[in-house]
């Protein structure tokens, strides 16, 4: 446990991305293409991976937020980042919170309307936050990621077991609804870009708890969390390929239907008798992503207020938190039947913007703002150049397509 306190913003990274992206996604992925995809999961977390280290990296090293970096590059980039977050922080949240809900309408066994969990769901997270701040969420997300990472490890262990030889031939979607998916897998894989904001911020928080909270240490508890992204992805990729690929099985856009189904995959494999362990995983894997989202959006939305107003404002945190809670509800009430739908416009929108944050955290951690022996080295500045291009061409490549 000595080492679990240790750990900081790289589990809130990894308990924010181990959500839709993984739970809805990645076992879509394994349902439809078998193994087929795992060369998108890898090559996406290879050419995201610099642009999510600036985050704890930039932060340590000067004591800002990437938000105040993103000012000193100009007003203009904070003022693109507070109109893109306003475009998509709404369905985002939205999007996570319907899938926690028919989660815990099938953990609890309470048939109650999604949208009424949806509303208890963040009215509970608004309250942890408000009352427990930083402290308290970063003590909740290293036994909740910790106990998903159990769970999945063993219903894979347990369905390799079956003796079904699993086939790794890849491919590449050509068809237009085939492309859309894949450009909605790889835009949260293994989450959104604007999580690195989010990161720069809890780890600002982190070195007030703790002032030993160095950048060897950050970077370390990045890598941690980051890998873990990784693993779990592989593993509900797998967990659908070895379920309901080939079986004729779909998933349903329903969020209480999806639900059923993702914790009938765990079942299937560990026994009906799992299911209260399985139901509990998954809605504490999807809760943690909610409580990361409700707090990290309104957080970096107060900063970059008083940022671009110059001066606090009413506009505060408790704010961008109500504002939030009431905007998710709202889209709520008009697409509660097409929760896939929902998640794939959310996914996309944060795929054609990943360019924008590549972009400028490089430009930023490679500026004389940075501290000369705190910037990349080589290896990080031509991976971070070559998830440039690709971000950006592959972006382009989908609208271009659409």
């Amino acid at each position: 446990m000595q080492f679990l306190r240790k750990l900081g913003p790289g589990l809130l990274f990894a308990g924010a991305a181990i959500g839709v992206s993984h739970l809805v996604q990645s076992t879509r992925a394994g349902a439809e293409y078998g193994y087929g995809l795992l060369w998108a999961l890898f090559v996406i977390h290879l050419f995201k991976y610099p642009f999510f280290q600036f985050g704890p990296r930039y932060a340590i090293a000067t004591g800002e937020s990437l938000l105040q970096g993103y000012q000193r590059l100009g007003r203009g980039v904070l003022l693109a980042y507070f109109i893109l977050t306003m475009a998509t922080m709404f369905t985002i949240q939205t999007a996570v919170t319907i899938v926690t809900a028919g989660l815990a309408v099938n953990l609890f066994g309470i048939s109650t309307s999604p949208v009424t969990w949806s509303i208890a769901i963040t009215a509970i997270s608004t309250a942890i936050l408000l009352l427990g701040h930083y402290k308290l969420l970063d003590r909740l997300m290293k036994y909740i990621v910790l106990l998903l990472s159990l769970c999945t490890l063993t219903a894979v262990i347990i369905a390799f077991g079956g003796g079904s030889v699993p086939d790794f031939g890849q491919v590449f979607p050509t068809e237009s609804a085939s492309i859309a998916f894949l450009i909605a897998f790889m835009g949260w894989m293994p989450a959104p870009m604007d999580i690195s904001v989010w990161h720069s911020l809890w780890a600002i928080e982190k070195k007030k708890l703790e002032p030993q909270y160095n950048s060897k240490k950050a970077l370390g508890d990045f890598n941690l969390g980051y890998f873990s992204t990784i693993i779990l992805g592989v593993f509900f990729v797998s967990l659908g390929a070895m379920v309901m690929f080939g079986s004729g099985k779909s998933f349903s856009p329903g969020a209480g239907a999806f639900a059923s189904e993702f914790i009938d995959l765990y079942t299937s494999n560990l026994g009906g008798q799992t299911f209260i362990v399985i139901a509990l995983a998954g809605f504490t894997a999807m809760f943690s992503t909610t409580l990361t989202t409700l707090d990290a959006s309104p957080r970096s939305m107060a900063q970059a207020t008083q940022l671009l107003t110059g001066k606090k404002t009413a506009l505060n945190f408790t704010f961008w938190i109500i504002i939030l809670a009431l905007g998710t509800i709202s889209i709520l009430l008009f697409f509660l039947s097409e929760m896939t739908t929902l998640i794939d416009i959310a996914t996309i929108l944060s795929f054609v913007t990943a360019p924008f944050y590549a972009i400028v955290n490089f430009k930023l951690v490679t500026s004389r703002h940075m501290p000369e022996n705190d910037q990349p080295g080589k290896w990080l500045r031509l991976l971070s150049w070559s998830g440039i291009v690709f971000l950006t061409g592959f972006s382009i490549w989908y609208i271009t397509t659409l």
